[in-house]
């Protein structure tokens, strides 16, 4: 068996109190999916699960009779995960959630950093559920709203049917705005299908890459069924705009060619140092000069993945893209600095 195989997925959900996350973690505890998911609370409490589903419970972990297993965080994390991964029997994958306001980072750096944790599991992706009614006015009064949705692969539209379409529309926009390579589902009364929010790899940037080649691009609008004439998308945007200024939170698109390895990488490492704590998520492909393989990069505030993907494809553009969505981040001098450090 290999170690990839050996990895368990981790999904982190994030979303405010009322945003649908305890109707979502109670279908994975409940319906018969034939998967077996962990799922680690906070507290048992929030969730109110039904006595009639629990098959035996050793007051720390509650079994379910689904298969699933639900336990919560008790001290940190890492020794949560590690009590569950000496359980017998194997899971399909570990859903963790944090509570309304916790800023995911840390929860997903946990899986990005500590080698224990990270032989046995891999972060599969950041989940964010929002309330369609009432993003907007989250959006204007939290900081932590824009973050959840600036850390999201996949982002859950939920309660889509409180809300016009218009209105719908220029919520996904200020979504876009923030966050442009989120994947975005609309729901209703949390009714996901669990394969979009479990097992997508979108962590996994080469994966990600390859579920949706125009993951990185500017320009998203080929993910949504409707069309929508431009005088409207037009008019979505200014609307998001209004909205997000308050948040702060915006992505910066670097594009360029080849790029000098002797320069990039120490602009790369330096420039995390120094907007570390601005840079909520930082995604790309480089080609790097001479190199027959695309370099993919991820990041997570000051913490930097980077690795060979695949063969550039005949007829692929060979070009290097770099998206950093953050918080009062430079823009001219990181365009600048960027693009100095082409082959």
């Amino acid at each position: 068996m290999s170690d990839a195989q050996a990895q368990i997925p981790v999904t982190v959900l994030t979303g405010y109190l009322g945003s649908g996350k305890t109707t979502l973690l109670n279908r994975i505890l409940s319906e018969d999916h034939g998967k077996r998911y962990a799922v680690i609370v906070n507290e048992f409490g929030e969730i109110g699960i039904d006595n009639d589903l629990i098959v035996e419970s050793d007051e720390e972990i509650y079994e379910m009779n689904n298969g699933c297993i639900c336990c919560t965080v008790r001290g940190d994390l890492i020794r949560t995960v590690e009590t569950l991964m000496r359980r017998p029997g194997r899971f399909d994958a570990i859903l963790v959630e944090t509570t309304g306001l916790a800023d995911p980072a840390p929860v997903a750096q946990t899986f990005f950093m500590d080698d224990d944790v990270r032989a046995k599991t891999k972060l599969d992706a950041v989940v964010a559920l929002v309330d369609a009614k009432h993003l907007p006015l989250r959006l204007k009064d939290s900081r932590e709203a824009a973050d959840q949705i600036a850390f999201a692969d996949v982002v859950v539209l939920n309660k889509t049917d409180l809300v016009a379409e218009d209105e719908l529309r220029q919520v996904e926009a200020s979504i876009r705005r923030i966050n442009p390579s989120a994947r975005i589902h609309r729901t209703e009364r949390s009714a996901v299908n669990l394969t979009d929010v479990l097992d997508r790899g979108a962590f996994d940037l080469k994966r990600a890459l390859d579920n949706d080649p125009h993951f990185l691009d500017n320009d998203h609008d080929h993910e949504h069924s409707h069309d929508h004439d431009d005088h409207d998308h037009h008019h979505a945007h200014e609307h998001a705009h209004s909205h997000i200024e308050e948040s702060g939170v915006k992505s910066i698109s670097l594009r360029g060619g080849d790029m000098d390895p002797k320069k990039f990488f120490p602009w790369l490492e330096k420039t995390t140092q120094m907007d570390g704590p601005s840079i909520l998520r930082l995604k790309g492909i480089i080609a790097i000069k001479d190199d027959p393989e695309r370099y993919v990069v991820q990041g997570v505030h000051m913490i930097i993945e980077g690795d060979h993907q695949r063969a550039w494809k005949d007829g692929e553009k060979r070009e290097s893209r770099l998206v950093f969505i953050g918080r009062a981040l430079d823009e001219e001098r990181l365009r600048r600095t960027f693009e100095a450090c082409q082959a």
